[in-house]
């Protein structure tokens, strides 16, 4: 049974957190992934951002240039010049050139040019329409090996009429070149207005990709990243990394439980072991008790008849002996009796201040005797609790004699009563030699005494009858610095008659 509990105490506090928490942290680890593989993508896309709009801005700026230098030439040659040494300054353009108005090639830096016809090129007509500047949307083959996008620009009369038209062609494969230079292991698409993919590196964007998308800011076209997959493997190791620690937090957990469980089972077997052993000592206690002061009975009674017979001094000071031997048996043989009953029998509705006053001449005259100075603190107010009076009296009184008997000449004996909301505290304290802390932890146990005359079942019948009225007592001690006993009683929850 007790190991069945064991494994129910670990399916609960190990077992099933831990496959909660590994759930949890799966969730966690695979959302974070995604999140990061998603910015990775976002921070991919916006380097070839700022890359194409960098790059747009400096060819404008080039066709710009261009423009003006153009226009400042008459002599066609000269023309030629300036177009064909702009083209070689910058090796991102495959070729530029010059057409007229009507779109007409007037001059370019590549033979190929000649046989194209411009006028075809959907780019070169929006410029005609529009007279502004225009980027291809389409992908243009100078030669089987180089592939080039168009860009132009108009060049306007002082009627803003259009007077000729500059233009560019970039090379797919010197960008596709910097895109992977920048970023050499992502899938990347450049795709038009229209969604057609215009330049691709690693493959492109799949069917099945989850997709990262950016404008360019001054282009028509879209940027389009591929956000990686997220790796099983990785998953899980990352996961092991974060669920570890909390597998051994959880195990520590479980083994602290199981110490204060054994250590509450320990307790509580040390408290039944000594119930047990009280009730075996208090029942073997009563019966001898029974079986004692029958024959001392009878004993004390032909002691007072031969103490009546022999009148001699001598005689009469044995039997003065005898008589207080056999009251100090009847004594222990008392405290027998009550240490064997199992509850309080005669209970009544009293005040804990008339019972310390009943006792208080006794106690007054103990402590003069031994020169210790006595004092009490009652309040005004009755206290009332529901017990056995003379059992509660002979509490009191015990521990009162405790405290005188503890103490030398000059001492400090203190009794004050105070009260909460549903007990009463009755507190004695002394000025007394204290208890030694290795002896605090038996002040309790039957039969252990620390005086030479003592039975050890004082303190033992004191909280017997003290636990039997619902109370507790406990007591502060150490050696040299006095005692300190506290008796808790549940105040009486019923008013007293008048």
């Amino acid at each position: 049974m007790k190991r069945k509990n064991n494994y129910f105490l670990y399916v609960i506090i190990v077992i099933m957190p831990s496959i909660l928490g590994m759930l949890t942290i799966y969730h966690y680890v695979t959302d974070r992934e995604e999140t990061e593989r998603l910015n990775d993508a976002k921070w991919i896309a916006t380097i070839h951002q700022k890359n194409w709009n960098q790059f747009i801005s400096e060819t404008v700026t080039t066709l710009d240039i261009l423009a003006l230098s153009i226009d400042a030439q008459d002599d066609m040659e000269a023309v030629r010049e300036v177009v064909r040494s702009t083209q070689l300054t910058d090796m991102r353009y495959g070729s530029m050139f010059l057409l007229d108005a009507t779109g007409t090639l007037e001059t370019g830096t590549s033979e190929l040019l000649k046989d194209h016809d411009f006028n075809n090129d959907p780019y070169i007509q929006e410029i005609m329409r529009t007279n502004d500047l225009i980027i291809s949307e389409e992908v243009e083959t100078l030669t089987p090996e180089q592939q080039v996008i168009g860009i132009a620009n108009p060049i306007l009369d002082v009627n803003f009429q259009l007077e000729r038209i500059v233009g560019a062609h970039l090379r797919v494969d010197y960008m596709q070149n910097i895109m992977k230079m920048l970023t050499p292991d992502a899938s990347i698409s450049i795709t038009n207005s229209s969604g057609k993919q215009i330049m691709n590196m690693n493959g492109g964007i799949g069917k099945n990709d989850q997709v990262y998308t950016l404008p360019i800011d001054r282009l028509p076209w879209n940027i389009e990243v591929s956000v990686s997959d997220v790796a099983s493997g990785n998953l899980l190791k990352r996961t092991a990394i974060f669920f570890f620690p909390l597998f051994i937090l959880l195990h520590i957990f479980f083994f602290f439980i199981k110490y204060f469980m054994l250590k509450k089972h320990a307790k509580n077997a040390e408290k039944e072991n000594e119930i047990q052993k009280l009730e075996l000592v208090g029942n073997l206690a009563a019966s001898t008790a029974h079986e004692i002061r029958n024959p001392l009975t009878g004993v004390k009674g032909l002691i007072q008849l031969l103490s009546e017979k022999h009148k001699q001094e001598e005689d009469q000071y044995y039997f003065s002996i005898i008589n207080n031997e056999i009251s100090r048996i009847n004594e222990i043989v008392s405290e027998f009796l009550i240490l064997g009953k199992p509850t309080i029998e005669k209970k009544e509705h009293i005040y804990v201040q008339d019972i310390i006053r009943e006792l208080e001449p006794l106690i007054k005259s103990e402590a003069n005797l031994a020169n210790i100075h006595y004092e009490d603190s009652l309040p005004e107010e009755p206290v009332g609790i529901y017990c056995n009076k003379d059992q509660m009296k002979q509490v009191f009184l015990n521990i009162a004699k405790n405290a005188l008997e503890s103490m030398s000449s000059n001492g400090y004996l203190s009794i004050s009563l105070t009260t909460s909301a549903h007990h009463c505290y009755l507190t004695i304290k002394d000025t007394g030699v204290g208890i030694p802390k290795k002896e605090m932890d038996r002040i309790f146990e039957p039969f252990y005494t620390s005086k030479d005359y003592g039975t050890g079942l004082g303190l033992v019948v004191c909280k017997r009858i003290v636990e039997a009225n619902k109370g507790e007592i406990t007591i502060e001690s150490s050696a040299s610095n006095g005692t300190v006993v506290t008796i808790i009683l549940p105040l009486d929850s019923h008013s007293f008659d008048a």
